[in-house]
């Protein structure tokens, strides 16, 4: 294997499942293939050490930081949404696409840079836009949202049991400028047993990062879209880190590999449908131990993966 200057991070993000994609991307290639969240570009790098000319890579992310680091890198860059793939990637080529790699959820620079106010470990201000199109910021949701509202996405999208009286705590204590602030309130608000048990503010902080950047509409929507602009026999694979995205993706692949779905005591099908899809990964593929002891952020991810068929 060629030595990945990625790998090292550039400072920026450690990719996670590099030689999986790689080994489900070469029935693909010679062909054009859409990074939708480029990050620290460890993916774009490999297929372009691996593939050289025989692959054109198209790198979108939203993230005007992510896209700085793609310089020199020899791809295609544009800024944009994966929610919104088809429209940013259209101006790009005129070429068939051959597959889409989506990898959700923060990179690792974002939750390094105590600035971007993502993480619940470093100080920082109030933001947890992930790109300059986010409507809201951190700060909005909580120093603004009603505590009904706030205990809806900490529930829905952290998977927070607790998470009425997290949100009542959030309220009483307002106003917020940093985001110290925010987790202090947050671990003051649980029991000392849940305060042992891994930082008490990571599943709120969570939730108010996917209520900030829109996130879990933005992957059904990609999802999607890529499914429509890929060609026959192209590929979508999809690495998630947390339920709430893998079920999102699981369910778009399984609803696209169902055919016929008439009665079984139906002589003749009657609903013509037929699969577009065929899936790839009948379980996600996850880490191998030694990548999570290179890449401990790497142990919660889970990669699905589907072919186009041919119509």
């Amino acid at each position: 294997m060629s030595q990945d200057p990625a790998s090292s991070d550039r400072g920026y993000h450690r990719p996670v499942l590099v030689d999986e994609v790689v080994q489900l991307l070469t029935p693909v290639i010679p062909g054009v293939v859409v990074d939708a969240t480029f990050g620290g570009g460890g993916h774009s790098h490999r297929l372009l050490n691996e593939f050289g000319e025989d692959v054109t890579v198209i790198a979108v992310d939203r993230d005007p930081d992510a896209l700085r680091n793609a310089r020199g890198m020899g791809l295609t860059v544009v800024q944009g949404n994966f929610g919104e793939l088809a429209e940013v990637v259209a101006p790009m080529t005129e070429r068939p696409i051959s597959a889409v790699l989506f990898d959700f959820g923060v990179s690792s620079h974002q939750l390094d840079e105590p600035e971007r106010g993502f993480s619940y470990r470093h100080d920082g201000p109030l933001d947890m836009r992930m790109g300059p199109d986010a409507a809201r910021t951190a700060a909005d949701i909580v120093n603004e949202w009603p505590e009904a509202d706030l205990t809806g996405i900490i529930r829905r999208f952290g998977e927070e049991p607790m998470a009425p009286r997290i949100a009542r705590a959030i309220v009483v204590g307002r106003p917020y400028e940093s985001t110290r602030q925010v987790a202090a309130v947050i671990a003051e608000a649980l029991p000392a047993a849940r305060r042992r048990a891994g930082h008490p503010a990571r599943r709120t902080f969570q939730a108010i990062r996917i209520a900030v950047n829109n996130e879990l509409d933005a992957v059904a929507s990609g999802l999607d879209q890529a499914l429509e602009m890929i060609q026959p026999s192209g590929r979508v694979i999809a690495i998630s880190y947390h339920s709430l995205e893998d079920r999102i993706v699981k369910r778009r692949f399984a609803q696209g590999a169902r055919g016929c779905v008439c009665p079984p005591d139906l002589p003749v099908c009657g609903c013509g449908r037929a699969a577009e899809l065929r899936v790839l990964t009948r379980k996600p593929i996850r880490p191998t131990a030694d990548e999570i002891t290179r890449n401990n952020r790497a142990r919660s991810a889970m990669l699905r993966a589907v072919e186009k068929v041919a119509s």
